[in-house]
């Protein structure tokens, strides 16, 4: 248990794993501070790896389909690479069409951060620390930022954000890892069961900037109200999915903040479940729809639909769309998220056979905690 330091291939960066009583294992990289491994048991007690990442180390320095990745100051994208904030315009790197996509160029998943160890001997912590100069990315003010990942005894992966900064800007910060419960290598996730507590999502157009509306989930593809294969329309002709290549969408969270699940993702194969928990009023959920043989831990190579992301955020073009939750931070005032991963190991005693039958299943999920 706790926090082992251990030097990279490169000898610059530095893996930090920490591990709980149930062995369960993280490990973070002070490169991106990116999530680099995350280790945890199935329903037969074997430990498999549940996150896509890079096999070489130095490859987090060129992370295009960020594995792994902390994204700020700014997730997702803001339209045409520019936002006014106090009567003034700033202009952002169009890395993406016109568009803005995960704060430009200069990423911060891409940089060094300062990391310390910390937590207690059952409930191991890292935290990250970067400092982003006034103008940074296009951004206004000098920001102070800090990711802490934190693995506890009831085998939650628990990651917190804290940023301040000297003048009014932005902030939206979002983990961008990859998971697949059968394991990093296994193929693709479309028999996985996902269940989302949203009645609704941001309609986008074809570059995934919202329209400015908010539609019911209800009669679309985008229905996990009742948990079902993301597999079973994920090739549908709607036509976001379609312009996607797979989900590629923001849901409009019912209740963030309520200590409550806004989504379960379980694999059958596996055993494997993880619930999802955050304050912020959104989720991202991308399938890896453009990920394109990308050499993985192994040897293994990631395709489409490797891995699915929930990036939880505010919602996607939030600083062009005032009709949204605000992720404008006023000076000296501290931004403050969370989002945890809860893993356990499930069991279907009342739906036997349903997989690749029944598409869709009725009620909550059977949770058995004891494994």
């Amino acid at each position: 248990m706790g926090v082992t330091a251990t030097y990279g291939s490169d000898s610059q960066v530095t893996l930090y794993t920490l591990v709980n009583e149930n062995k369960m294992e993280l490990t973070v990289c002070d490169l991106g501070a990116v999530l680099y491994r995350l280790v945890v048991p199935d329903r037969n007690g074997e430990m498999r790896d549940v996150v896509l990442g890079y096999q070489d180390l130095n490859n987090y320095r060129c992370n295009d389909p960020g594995l792994g990745a902390v994204i700020g100051r700014n997730a997702n994208r803001i339209s045409h690479a520019s936002f006014t904030q106090n009567g003034r315009t700033f202009r952002l790197d169009q890395n993406e069409g016109g568009n803005n996509l995960h704060s430009g160029f200069d990423r911060y998943f891409e940089r060094m951060w300062e990391a310390a160890a910390g937590g207690t001997e059952t409930e191991p912590s890292v935290s990250f620390k970067l400092h982003s100069p006034d103008g940074d990315q296009g951004f206004p003010g000098q920001a102070d930022i800090q990711v802490t990942y934190t693995l506890t005894k009831e085998n939650e992966v628990k990651i917190s954000y804290h940023a301040i900064s000297d003048q009014d800007t932005i902030f939206n910060m979002t983990n961008h890892s990859y998971f697949n419960l059968c394991g990093h290598d296994s193929g693709t996730v479309g028999d996985h069961l996902l269940w989302i507590d949203a009645d609704a999502y941001t309609p986008a157009d074809q570059a995934c900037i919202p329209t400015g509306g908010i539609c019911p989930v209800e009669g679309t593809p985008m229905d996990f109200r009742v948990p079902k294969r993301i597999g079973l329309e994920i090739g549908s002709d709607e036509q976001e999915l379609r312009w996607g290549c797979g989900y590629n969408q923001n849901f409009v969270l019912n209740d963030p903040g309520s200590g409550k699940p806004f989504a379960i993702l379980a694999c059958q194969e596996s055993g494997i479940s993880m619930e999802m928990y955050t304050d912020l009023p959104g989720v991202q959920v991308y399938t890896g729809n453009y990920l394109n043989g990308e050499v993985g831990k192994g040897g293994c190579r990631y395709e489409k639909w490797a891995g699915v992301c929930f990036e939880t955020q505010y919602f996607p073009d939030t600083p062009n769309k005032p009709v949204f939750p605000t992720s404008f931070v006023k000076a000296g005032t501290a931004y403050e998220a969370d989002t945890t991963y809860k893993f356990h190991t499930i069991n279907f005693p009342h739906y036997n056979g349903f997989f690749g039958k029944n598409d869709r299943i009725q009620g909550p999920f059977i949770l058995n905690n004891n494994k």
